[in-house]
């Protein structure tokens, strides 16, 4: 586009583009020196004929050839990869008010990227009718994905009709990112989710909304990442109908939010973990102590589900039965300070550092939040909710996950990554990136050992025997049932192999009840798919499972 376009112009194009003059007029006014202007992409073969046909009553207008996105799986890891669009106008006008070209060298320069990556940044310009990643890594990654664009000047005639091309600008391909997610965990985990939602809503309805994560508990490489429900990412490419927008934005179970990095639950009995590394580091209790279970907490008057009472019990039948009673006293013991303190040592009400931008922080339980949001003293019953992850506790499925790798791998936080590395066209490595160690968790050898051996009971005699009896790796695990309003969430985290773990899994299923029965049968097939054993039928929903 070089000249003023004519209006009869713009009449025209605006009937066989099947838009407004006034559309067409809007986004001409964004144009800017010769730079051309996109007015519509993925045209179509009709279109693009109507326009060859009227070329000479379209001066100026041209047809360009354009990548387009192809997402080969539909679905699968959807919310990893996100999906690209057409800049939008408020986003334009973000980047040019905050000079997004610079921050994105100097944030890659902070995290190490080699001047090779910085140097082709410089280059890059975004401007009307840019594609751009709108989520997950393409977002992430979208300043390294896109490559830079070529360009020509181009000599005209009075009418604005192109004569000859007087230089050439080649493009530049954009880097390539591999990830370390397995395929076939992933295509497990997606498969194993989706029959296991079909199973129960058999028994429980309209129960659509889960999230699975695995990861290496060694290094912090996400090896799965579902979301559930999910979207096409192919929708977007070329502009999403109104039809699929509609689908999507009208979902009430929000298709487009990654659950496993966004959703933001209560993590249940999965937090027991937390407190019974506090109460044996702050002396408040030894694991040969035993404490009367009979059913209810006498001083907050709270007990287990049922009713159920299991007499004298230590630490480690507690943990493995998911004693309520036992961890009210611990948490009553500890105090909401200690309980804060330590759930922050293991990464909770923080984000994890995942390379996607949609992560949320979730919520750690304490008396500064209460105060701040309610302007409220904080209550004993209060503490006791927290140390079994209830009342103000909230945390993704993503950092249960890493909590539990804490355990796993005996203290050491990693950050959680999904890109091993970017190459270029020729496959040489641009940028690897290795695992990165956050934190060591404030607890004795003797302390984890304690905990693991009470996990890996959980599985052998604990609230997912009936799981795992038979499985030929020796697995530990929690199971854990957070209180909702409306049916409960059922959470399921577990490692293995239990000696030497390469992998921990975290699963949780909305209003999915008993965890044991809904969240559990998934990670079972996700370590089915990692540990290459046969795949074995379908769980059944147990309805007797106990309810923890």
């Amino acid at each position: 586009l070089t000249t003023q376009i004519p209006s009869d112009v713009i009449t025209r194009l605006s009937k066989i583009l099947a838009m407004t003059p006034e559309e067409i007029t809007k986004k001409l006014s964004q144009k800017t020196g010769f730079e051309p202007v996109c007015i519509k992409s993925d045209i179509g073969p009709d279109i693009l004929a109507k326009i060859k046909e009227q070329q000479n009553e379209l001066p100026a207008i041209d047809v360009q050839v354009q990548p387009v996105r192809i997402y080969y799986y539909n679905e699968l890891a959807a919310h990893i990869l996100g999906y690209t669009g057409e800049i939008s106008d408020s986003e334009l006008e973000n980047m040019k008010k905050h000079n997004y070209e610079i921050l994105e060298m100097n944030k890659l320069k902070k995290l190490g990227y080699n001047d090779t990556l910085i140097e082709k940044l410089k280059e890059k310009k975004y401007k009307s009718g840019c594609i751009i990643g709108k989520g997950g890594l393409e977002k992430t990654f979208d300043s390294i994905l896109r490559g830079i664009d070529g360009g020509f000047q181009v000599e005209v005639d009075v009418a604005g009709r192109p004569i000859q091309v007087v230089t050439r600008k080649e493009p530049i391909q954009g880097y390539n990112l591999v990830l370390t997610i397995d395929n076939r965990i992933q295509k497990a985990a997606e498969e194993a989710i989706d029959e296991q939602l079909k199973n129960t809503q058999k028994y429980y309805g309209n129960v659509k909304v889960t999230a699975a994560v695995a990861m290496n508990p060694k290094t912090g490489e996400i090896l799965a990442l579902v979301s559930r429900p999910a979207y096409n990412p192919n929708w977007f490419v070329g502009g999403i109908s109104t039809k699929n927008w509609s689908q999507l934005n009208n979902n009430p179970d929000n298709p487009m939010t990654n659950k496993a990095v966004a959703g933001e639950y209560p993590p249940g009995s999965t937090f027991k973990i937390v407190t019974g590394v506090a109460a044996l580091e702050c002396g408040k209790v030894t694991p040969e102590e035993k404490i009367l279970d009979n059913g209810m907490h006498n001083r907050v008057k709270k007990g287990n589900a049922e009713g159920e009472a299991l007499g004298w019990i230590s630490f480690k039948e507690a943990l493995a039965k998911s004693d309520n009673v036992y961890f009210y006293e611990m948490g009553l013991r500890l105090g909401i300070d200690n309980l804060e303190k330590y759930a922050r040592e293991f990464g909770l009400g923080a984000l994890t550092g995942i390379n996607l931008v949609e992560e949320t922080e979730g919520l750690v339980a304490s008396r500064a939040y209460k105060k701040k949001n309610y302007n409220e003293e904080w209550y004993e019953a209060e503490t006791a909710d927290a140390a079994i992850g209830q009342g103000f506790q909230l945390a993704t499925p993503l950092q249960v996950a890493v909590m539990i790798s804490q355990i796993a791998n005996g203290g050491l936080r990693y950050q959680p990554y999904l890109v091993s590395r970017i190459t270029n066209s020729n496959g040489e490595v641009i940028k690897a990136f290795e695992p990165k160690q956050l934190a060591k968790l404030p607890a004795s050898d003797r302390t984890l050992k304690l905990v693991q051996d009470a996990l890996k009971e959980v599985t052998l005699d604990g609230t997912a025997a009936e799981l795992f009896r038979g499985f030929p790796i020796p697995i530990a695990g929690k199971t854990g049932t957070a209180e909702n309003s409306g049916r409960d969430h059922g959470w399921f985290v577990c490692y293995g192999p239990y000696y030497d773990p390469n992998i921990v899994v975290a699963v949780i299923v909305e209003h999915g009840g008993f965890g044991a029965s809904s969240a559990g049968p998934i990670a079972k097939k996700i370590l089915e798919a990692a540990f290459n054993l046969e795949r074995r039928q379908p769980e059944k929903i147990n309805l007797a499972n106990k309810p923890h």
